[in-house]
């Protein structure tokens, strides 16, 4: 058998750059370090590796809204109210080139929900980036960077009380502060994320619900407040009961979690329109609540019920 080669295969040791300098790019990119690896085992290793924060808008009004924006719908927008008066604050689901945040030639600014965090604590990343974009000049855009040690949660920038009123929009026009001034590329590029934007829409009789086309399938997806365990249970009891049909015609799937909430998930008959399921999520969510108040312990068919619900959840981040 031949000897090993005695020279070294491993790669250079970085150069010295503190942490704050590398970007945050993508897992399988060359960690921008320079040390030749990828940025998963590299520099973005340590952020992998953090304790993740599994509800990080618990305790925030319209915690489902804050998930369904973070992790389900394409295009949406809704109006924060910062702490510090000052500039305006508008959260949107995506910004261009998947900034973090940016500032309007007019000063407002832009907070998205969706953008890949640094850390695992997805509060305190949308935290630094609103306190970085207030801090900014009009006409910033506010990029990615690894998370402070003193990065503040975003409840502590804007008031957490105040309601989400999400408004739903079919493309991704309102990043454009001024469509006559917008040149031919930035319109090109414009309709290409408008062509993959899922037509969506939130139902108007419950939180935290959407209705979704999704190629030639209608779905409902529902992001449900309630902890996990008793909220299963009560879909068991439910399940047990009168089955988990949304209406007569609808078929549930199965629900997956997200940020910390479970999401159930209905197909929805062909060309059922989000008003046709209005009063029927109304009416699902009465019969829930009573199911969340039974106390009982549950019965064996309820313990298969759960059981098999379990078997079909999928957890996303």
């Amino acid at each position: 058998m031949s000897k090993r080669r005695a020279t070294s295969q491993r790669q250079p040791p970085p150069p010295s750059k503190s942490d704050a300098d590398i970007p945050v790019v993508g897992g399988r990119e060359q960690c921008p370090c320079g040390g030749g690896r990828r940025y998963k085992a590299c520099h973005g290793k340590a952020a992998a590796t953090q304790h993740r924060v599994v509800r990080p808008f618990a305790g925030m009004a319209s915690e489902p809204d804050w998930v369904a924006l973070h992790d389900l719908v394409p295009a949406a927008t809704a109006t924060l109210t910062p702490k510090e008066a000052g500039r305006s604050v508008t959260l949107c689901t995506l910004l261009p080139m998947a900034w973090p945040a940016l500032v309007r030639q007019n000063g407002d600014v832009m907070l998205a929900a969706q953008t890949q965090t640094s850390s695992a604590d997805i509060g305190r990343d949308l935290g630094d980036a609103l306190r970085r974009a207030l801090a900014a000049d009009p006409g910033t855009p506010v990029p990615p960077r690894p998370l402070p040690a003193d990065a503040p949660h975003l409840a502590d920038l804007i008031d957490a009380d105040q309601p989400l009123q999400v408004l739903v929009h079919s493309g991704f026009d309102f990043w454009l502060e001024d469509a006559e001034a917008v040149d031919e590329g930035a319109r090109a590029g414009l309709e290409r994320a408008n062509e993959v934007a899922t037509p969506t829409a939130r139902l108007a009789s419950v939180e935290g619900a959407y209705w979704m086309l999704l190629g030639d399938r209608r779905q409902v997806r529902w992001v449900l407040p309630e902890d996990e365990a008793p909220l299963v249970d009560a879909l068991a009891r439910l399940q047990v009961d009168a089955g988990l049909e949304l209406a007569p015609g609808t078929r549930f799937l199965g629900s997956f979690r997200a940020s910390g909430l479970v999401v159930p998930v209905w197909d929805l008959p062909d060309g059922t329109e989000v008003d046709e399921v209005e009063d029927a999520a109304g009416a699902f969510r009465n019969r829930l609540d009573t199911a969340l108040a039974d106390d009982a312990p549950l019965t064996g068919a309820g313990r298969r019920a759960r059981e098999s619900l379990r078997a079909r959840q999928l957890t996303v981040y």
